[in-house]
């Protein structure tokens, strides 16, 4: 863990960038830096990483002032994991059986390597495996560091949280249109596009985006959400089989981040504890509240959006929502909002409606 003393004239010299001893570094579109002490917490909102300075530095989606609730519910709950099955999270794929299979597929690997340019990521076998040198001139501009998987991490968050909005969204004017029951979906759609929109502002609370970081951010989600709007239209199913390989993509990545974190490549995430507004989420228990613990849930989570859109790809846009349903033989192993019953690929219809 980093420790150092701090006055308040070091801290002013943090707003020109990254402060570790003498040192400092600047990072371009994202601006990152580690939170030194939390004896002047009472200065600025509190933060893991920030080089704005304490006069201008802001919170995202601050709490309201002068406002007669004292804090409020979570609409969604987050279920309860435990270390044992966050570990147990593993990287799996789903073969295409179809064409609406293989145009998901191919949509999210056009996707993936959009970002992989977007972010400066490269993965390499080999490097990841330890046999080639990842500070070789080939591949030391690939390197991952601490601001690097944050600068990943905000860019696919901020996309990820698009699809339940757009699906729950054009589901519920269906049901109104219709004047027919939705029978459940509306609710796990909106209720994934929350949590993606939790993993968001935990990583808001780790760093500040720049101008160039909220420029990407704008066009890729204008581009997306009107691109996913119209698939929908077309066909759900095969929309949410896109979501449910996007998933899997985002396991890889953060399955890659704690690989890293383990091998001693992240040494500042190391001793690092987790946002204050990320322990609280998830409930994190005493003990499990650093950053690798952080990227544990989140993995989780993803893990089980992954579960989830892949079945709801398998299911006839009619049949009643699984994840909300209660079963006559509860018994039988079934669906479920936690990670007692995952299946990375997805339940198929007949296990579901048996």
């Amino acid at each position: 863990m980093l420790v150092a003393t701090v006055t308040p004239k070091l801290l002013a010299r943090a707003g020109h960038g990254l402060v570790i001893g003498s040192r400092t570094a600047v990072a371009p579109g994202l601006r990152v830096s580690y939170t030194l002490v939390q004896q002047y917490a009472h200065q600025a909102p509190h933060r893991q990483f920030s080089s704005t300075t304490r006069t201008s530095i802001k919170e995202y989606f601050p709490p309201p002032e002068n406002y007669p609730a004292i804090k409020k519910s979570e609409a969604w709950p987050h279920p309860v994991y435990t270390e044992k099955q966050m570990n147990q999270i593993a990287i799996a794929h789903r073969e295409t059986k179809n064409w609406s299979d293989w145009v998901a597929l191919k949509a999210v690997q056009i996707l993936r390597s959009a970002t992989d340019i977007a972010t400066g990521y490269r993965h390499d076998k080999e490097v990841a495996a330890g046999t080639k040198d990842s500070r070789s001139a080939e591949w030391k501009r690939f390197a991952m560091d601490e601001r690097k998987w944050l600068v990943r991490f905000l860019f696919l968050e901020s996309v990820a949280g698009v699809p339940g909005m757009v699906g729950g969204m054009l589901r519920h004017l269906h049901s109104l249109r219709r004047m027919k029951r939705d029978n459940g979906w509306i609710e796990t759609l909106l209720e994934e596009a929350y949590n993606e929109r939790m993993h968001l502002l935990t990583f808001l609370k780790m760093a500040e985006p720049g101008w160039f970081m909220r420029f990407m951010v704008l066009g890729a989600q204008g581009v997306f959400f009107n691109g996913f709007f119209l698939a929908y239209l077309i066909s759900p199913r095969t929309c949410h089989r896109f979501v449910g390989y996007l998933e899997e993509e985002a396991v890889i990545t953060y399955t890659r981040a704690i690989n890293d974190l383990d091998d001693g490549k992240l040494p500042r995430w190391e001793n690092l504890d987790a946002p204050a507004f990320a322990i609280k989420y998830w409930d994190m228990p005493e003990g499990h509240r650093k950053i690798k613990d952080l990227l544990l849930y989140v993995r989780a989570d993803e893990a089980k959006h992954r579960e989830v859109n892949h079945t709801l790809g398998n299911l006839s846009q009619e049949d009643p929502n699984p994840y909300v349903a209660e079963y006559r033989d509860p018994n039988l192993p079934r669906p479920s909002k936690g990670l007692e019953t995952l299946k990375p690929i997805g339940w198929e219809r007949d296990d579901v409606l048996k």
